[in-house]
């Protein structure tokens, strides 16, 4: 049941937590809840004066920053639809989503305004500089006018110190109104407008209400997350503002090493990752440390054996700030090993499931109930099903209906009615099983399965996995070259530089990696060649390999 409108929310966040720290850019200026309403307040009057009403569509790309956050709570408040675009996007599909959308305005950070060009984008109103809000591009004299004159319109409408008694948002009483349009890459190589209403984004709201009942006022996160993401958006940003929580945002790159700095001096409640992050650290720092002779013999002792593992327990749990409840993974496969490792040792994680069709998120688990290898079960007013035979041991696509789904791809019918069925359901692309207890295992994507040369079913993502873990890998993607599995590998040149290999040396370990990984392989799905690229795979948002990029 959803409580309350997301401008309520809003407004009952600023109200109640007027005189605390709402934004902080890591290692730069921070903003309390009231500058954020203020802020807020100011973006109103230029919406007002420019002639932007509700349901008019608002571009924002750049970084994570409180600009960022303030431009976007700004749009939500007003009823305006945000149109979230990531930074990563190259200036021709930035143009391409700010004309597909229909946005009146495009706010963006300095440097992304660099590489774009205004004539590509003929229907935006203006364009709008994060950092100062200054206008960039104007095809209207009043945008001029009034950001130039802001602060004496802000005067005149407030002529008393601006207070919380002046924080009204009109509520949509919609819930099935557009909210906002993310646009993912997708698996299929072009961006899709994905339509979320209220009701979603109010829903995975309630749903973490539920959930997190250990997130306080106060309390403080990293955002690491891109939010123009539904997963960073949900779980690093809104949520945590809307109870009065301080975030910090990794404004630049944020590298393993960034990330970990950031996590020790801000000590956050809850830790949201990709597990891409969590697998680097625990692969190069943890795991070789237990891989020495010593450390084996030690681990075979029992009482020792528990005594390390806690030992290594409290190592992470203070790597990661030392303060969280749990870590919540999400939006990309995880590592089978790393994961195996981390319930081995006790550490507080959790991998759920979702989708930016379902803001995002389908199933989860708190860390204590949690069975590993699953993502959860249902989340909180969701449905869950596999179509297949034996729904338990046979791997079909998992559909999901609810009120977290989207209403459909912007634009584009056809394929909102190939994704959602009459009686409401959306096909995920994903193909799993589900226990007894209704919890979800990911075997793969119904788009990336290979077909073996008697039908049978070959799961990439299962074989990566294997390839993975083997010595000198980074990641790799496997593919099929006339009814042949091809793995290509992207090597850990950090590792093979340090053990002095030569071009040709690689080869020869990948080749043995071949070998190896064959020998745990059925017949139809043996690797025939491992073929190295010397650049990392280009990837989603979600850090997951852009696998159509290579499948020939």
């Amino acid at each position: 049941m959803i409580n309350q409108s997301i401008q309520a929310i809003i407004e009952n966040a600023l109200k109640s937590n007027w005189n605390k720290d709402a934004l902080t850019d890591y290692k730069s200026s921070t903003l309390q809840f009231r500058d954020v309403a203020l802020n807020i307040a100011k973006l109103h009057i230029l919406f007002e004066e420019t002639g932007v009403v509700p349901g008019d569509r608002i571009a924002i790309c750049d970084r994570n920053s409180s600009n960022w956050a303030v431009t976007c709570l700004a749009a939500m408040s007003y009823g305006a639809v945000v149109v979230p675009i990531l930074h990563e996007f190259k200036a021709d599909n930035v143009h391409n989503i700010v004309n597909h959308s229909e946005s009146k305005l495009l706010f963006c950070g300095e440097q992304i305004w660099e590489n774009l060009n205004e004539a590509s984008m003929p229907d935006a109103l203006g364009i709008i500089t994060m950092e100062q809000f200054q206008v960039v591009v104007s095809r209207d004299p009043k945008l001029d006018e009034t950001r130039d004159h802001l602060n004496e319109l802000f005067g005149k409408k407030y002529p008393r110190d601006f207070s919380k008694d002046d924080v009204h948002y009109k509520s949509r009483t919609d819930a099935n109104a557009l909210c906002l349009i993310n646009y993912t890459s997708g698996s299929t190589g072009f961006s899709k407008g994905v339509m979320i209403p209220y009701r979603a984004l109010e829903n995975n709201h309630d749903f973490a209400e539920t959930v997190l009942p250990y997130l306080h006022a106060g309390d403080t996160v990293v955002s690491m997350l891109p939010m123009a993401h539904m997963y960073g958006f949900a779980f690093e940003f809104f949520y945590e503002f809307s109870i009065g929580m301080h975030i910090y945002f990794l404004t630049r790159l944020p590298s393993p090493k960034i990330i970990f700095q950031a996590l020790q001096e801000v000590k956050p409640k809850i830790v949201v990752a990709v597990p891409l992050v969590v697998e680097k650290i625990i692969k190069k720092n943890v795991l070789p440390k237990l891989e020495t002779q010593p450390m084996k013999a030690l681990l075979k002792l029992p009482i020792i054996n528990d005594q390390i593992r806690k030992k290594i327990c409290d190592q992470l749990v203070s790597s990661f700030g030392g303060n969280f409840y749990e870590v919540i993974l999400g939006g990309a496969a995880f590592n089978k090993e790393i994961e195996q490792f981390l319930y081995s040792v006790k550490f507080p994680f959790t991998v759920g499931y979702g989708a930016t069709e379902c803001a995002p998120i389908i199933g989860y688990r708190d860390w204590k109930s949690f069975v590993p290898g699953s993502c959860g079960q249902a989340a909180y007013g969701m449905e869950v099903k596999i179509l297949s035979s034996d729904p338990e041991n046979v791997p079909g696509e998992i559909v999901t209906r609810g009120p977290n789904v989207m209403l459909g791809y912007y634009k584009n019918e056809k394929l909102t009615e190939e994704t959602i069925d009459k009686d409401g359901w959306l096909y995920t692309g994903d193909l799993g099983v589900m226990d007894k207890d209704g919890n979800i295992f990911i075997k793969g994507r119904s788009k990336s399965m290979i077909l073996g040369p008697s039908g049978q079913n070959i799961y990439p993502e299962e074989i990566e996995e294997l390839i993975n873990n083997m010595p000198y890998v980074s990641e790799s993607v496997v593919i099929s070259e006339k009814d042949k599995i091809v793995a290509l590998v992207y090597p850990d040149f950090d590792e093979t530089l340090k053990a002095g290999l030569n071009e040709e040396q690689i080869a020869v370990e990948m080749e043995k990696n071949r070998k190896e990984v064959n020998q745990a392989l059925p017949a139809y799905e043996q690797i025939t060649q491992i073929r190295i690229h010397t650049e990392e795979f280009e990837k989603t948002p979600k850090k997951s390999i852009k696998r159509f990029l290579y499948q020939k």
